[in-house]
């Protein structure tokens, strides 16, 4: 298995197995805390080859500086079926949105990505405080 893609964005959507984008990011801007990013996804292509056809564990968590998670850790399946294919590998979409993300602090907070019980990647997300700007 490989990952092909793992983000956050604002949206994505899968249509007929095209995975659309819609504003990568790594970092988000608050005035105050705690405060709550109103919508956001994370969109992952996961590759298999055909010698692994069958039932995956796909789980996404989102943690704290600390390893406390924000929200609930997600987890799903995904069946991959070859079948009667001449393919040799296969690729599945996923997205999860998210809706109202509440952080607690500042800092740098880790989305995490395993398959199968293994740690696959993570991305970094920055939740930073918005500059006071002076008047002069």
């Amino acid at each position: 298995m490989k990952v092909e893609l793992f983000v956050l964005c604002d949206a994505a959507t899968d249509y007929q197995g095209k995975l659309n984008l819609l504003g990568t990011f790594d970092s988000i801007w608050s005035k105050q805390m705690p405060s709550a990013h109103p919508l956001c996804a994370v969109a992952l292509r996961l590759r298999f080859m055909k010698i692994e056809e069958g039932e995956h564990k796909v789980k996404i968590s989102i943690v704290d500086g600390d390893g406390k998670a924000v929200v609930r850790p997600v987890e799903a399946g995904v069946n991959i079926q070859f079948k009667n294919s001449p393919l040799t590998s296969m690729a599945a979409n996923m997205i999860l949105n998210l809706q109202g993300l509440n952080f607690q602090a500042y800092g740098e907070y880790s989305i995490d990505l395993a398959v199968d019980g293994r740690h696959e990647s993570s991305l970094p997300l920055y939740v930073n405080k918005i500059p006071q700007q002076s008047i002069n």
